[in-house]
């Protein structure tokens, strides 16, 4: 009887191990053949633009959807945890590619910071070329730009026949970096920076040529596009826009939630912050309502820097201060370091307060802490802590570093998801608080009109984007609710109208992160090491929310068993 269980346990355990395998196999064939697929893709990436033909874009879209029926029948229980965070992974971008190709949105590829335009100069700005053959590379590139331009007016001409459209006011900021651009000498445009001692230079009918397809996009803006651009300013109004955006809220959360959802949490946020806000305000001795404290703190010359120089070092000393604490929030620590620069003047000017931009130690460029200097009088020096902290480390440098040293993973793994990424961002601005990093009521004041900024963006971006917000309507709510300078709010608003759903995913993001470190703190009791649950939440670069979640959740089951 025993000698028949036994083998009657161990025929169940091989069949196991055989379907476990199976699904492994079976796995990671689709996974080769997406990353072979991608490779094909982008193989001419470094000395052409996307090619952005009807014949590519439609057999990109076929192979995912073959891929996407493929992955849903594998057996997801069979796979083990790493395959299936890969399976995750996947079967996200899968699904937004298909999303975007067959919705079309390369028909719409402005944004109100630039969109493709911005892209081309972010190119220019980290064009490694130290050696002959990235030189040669990169000339290639350029030769390709007025392909690549003339690509991008066609389809922007098909947007308008098939009602996917532009509102004027992106319209617009792309012309004003347009006319920035076409403003200088051919050969002195930014494009050509990097090659300042090549003979090409030389070559003024080259310049010309290159600075020629800038100016055809100018004018088609400005004389054809911009007589079609919707006056109104919410993607609703676009053919299929509500599916649209509803899909877009879901991709940048990762979560399944609708857009009235996100607007009501919004809303509760604000709430709660403005709350906070009165308590330090009257610490602070201003006896008078919120809306006058904000005009003061816009309006008090001592809060801002007098010159670009004075921000820039403020937010190195406030980048090298953060690294005091990280020792006692994290067991490990990314390799490469960071600098800080200004925001490239190119952009500047329709750009937000930072931006982290990041390098890696194979091409030898340190991460990039963007700091804005334009406009100084709308950079107040007290929020300069909490977007330190974000931007820098422990936010996106620490974040996105230490996913780069992540070893023997796809491709895709890579990638950064904006709910996992901006949340964690959002996290670290809150665990400077409790780290002691805001030394005055003015820093622990910055700290919550950041936190209320991402709260209004719950609240904001579905109202001009679902419930018909004009702009102005936007602007008011956010100056009503935050100190940010009234050009940050606009620039800000500007980027909401151009760029549906993102916004939402930062406050989501972090709202998971805290929910999931209270289960874990509540779970875990005296158990629960700070460090080490920062490490697990870091561990696997970007992954959807909900991944994120089990990933929690294993990590708490598997300290209890280790007990």
């Amino acid at each position: 009887m025993r000698n028949s269980l036994f083998v009657c346990i161990l025929f169940s355990t091989l069949i196991l191990e055989n379907q476990n395998l199976q699904a492994q196999l079976e796995f990671k064939s689709l996974s080769d053949s997406y990353l072979q697929f991608e490779e094909k893709l982008n193989s001419n990436n470094a000395t052409r633009w996307p090619a952005l033909n009807e014949i590519e874009l439609n057999e990109a879209l076929s192979f995912y959807q073959s891929l996407q029926d493929s992955l849903s029948i594998i057996a997801y229980s069979d796979l083990d945890d790493n395959e299936s965070l890969n399976y995750d992974m996947l079967k996200y971008i899968i699904n937004d590619k298909i999303f975007n190709l067959e919705y079309q949105s390369y028909l719409m590829p402005l944004s109100s910071e630039g969109g493709f335009i911005t892209s081309i100069i972010y190119t220019s700005q980290y064009a490694n070329l130290d050696s002959q053959d990235s030189r040669d590379n990169y000339l290639k590139k350029l030769e390709d730009l007025p392909r690549y331009i003339d690509a991008q007016i066609n389809n922007l001409d098909k947007g308008l026949e098939k009602d996917k459209i532009h509102c004027k006011l992106v319209v617009e900021n792309c012309l004003n970096i347009l006319n920035e651009i076409t403003n200088k000498e051919p050969c002195e445009i930014f494009i050509f920076k990097p090659l300042t001692n090549a003979s090409y230079l030389r070559d003024s009918l080259q310049c010309i040529k290159m600075y020629s397809s800038f100016v055809k996009l100018k004018e088609y803006l400005s004389n054809d596009y911009l007589l079609h651009a919707r006056e109104g300013i919410g993607f609703s109004l676009n053919h299929d826009g509500i599916a649209y955006y509803r899909q877009r809220v879901k991709y940048f959360t990762s979560l399944e939630i609708e857009p009235m959802q996100v607007y009501e949490i919004g809303l509760s946020e604000v709430r709660r912050i403005r709350s906070e806000m009165e308590i330090i305000m009257k610490q602070l001795g201003f006896e008078r309502d919120l809306g006058e404290f904000f005009d003061f703190l816009r309006n008090d010359p001592s809060f801002y820097p007098g010159t670009a120089e004075e921000l820039l070092y403020y937010a190195s000393w406030l980048s090298k201060k953060a690294e005091e604490f990280l020792p006692r929030y994290f067991n490990k620590l990314p390799r490469l370091p960071f600098t800080v620069n200004p925001v490239p003047e190119a952009i500047e000017k329709n750009y937000t307060a930072g931006r982290y931009s990041g390098g890696s130690m194979r091409s030898g460029k340190a991460g990039q802490y963007w700091v804005n200097t334009y406009k100084l009088d709308s950079r107040p020096l007290y929020l300069l802590p909490a977007l330190t902290l974000h931007e820098a480390v422990p936010g996106h440098h620490l974040q996105g570093s230490l996913a780069k040293e992540l070893e023997n993973l796809p491709a895709y793994r890579k990638e950064y998801l904006s709910a996992y990424g901006e949340g964690w961002g959002l996290y670290s601005e809150f665990l400077g608080k409790e780290a002691g990093f805001y030394k005055t009521p003015y820093d622990e004041f910055g700290r919550l009109s950041y936190e209320m900024w991402r709260a209004c963006r719950l609240v904001i971006d579905p109202g001009i984007h679902i419930l018909g917000w004009t702009r102005d309507q936007a602007v008011e709510y956010m100056s009503k609710h935050t100190s940010l300078s009234l050009h940050e709010v606009n620039t800000e608003i500007d980027r909401y109208i151009g760029w549906p759903g993102q916004a939402v995913s930062y406050k989501i993001g972090e709202l998971k992160i805290r929910e999931l470190r209270q289960k874990a703190e509540k779970e875990l009791g005296e158990l629960f090491d700070i460090r080490v649950f920062h490490d697990t939440i870091l561990a696997n670069g970007s992954l959807p929310l909900n991944t994120l979640e089990r990933v929690v959740n294993s990590y708490i089951n598997q300290t209890l068993e280790n007990e």
